[in-house]
């Protein structure tokens, strides 16, 4: 496996027709590389004929993390109003 780009390069296994039982559970599931399952896979019944492969990704996150990502801003366009009923409990927060 090649050396990781950044902190978060992850990797996934991509099946091929011939893949095994093993790799098939490996399905969809991204893996920071250097905590991969090494290929071939340790139950992979034909080791030495694996077709199994890794693709990279430089983030094994996907997709938006945070509203604002998703609104496509750095947050919202309107401030918002003061949603406490009470003042604080501290003698300085009492109006």
């Amino acid at each position: 496996m090649r050396k990781a780009s950044t902190k978060w390069h992850a990797v996934t296994v991509v099946l091929r027709e011939s893949s095994c039982a093993a790799a098939a559970l490996c399905r969809n599931q991204k893996h920071l590389s250097g905590e991969a399952p090494k290929l071939p896979l340790p139950a992979c019944p034909h080791p030495e004929l694996c077709p199994c492969t890794y693709r990279h990704f430089e983030d094994r996150r996907s997709g938006p993390r945070r509203n604002a990502e998703i609104a496509g801003g750095l947050g919202d366009s309107k401030p918002r109003s003061n949603r406490r009923q009470s003042p604080g409990r501290r003698a300085h927060d009492k109006h």
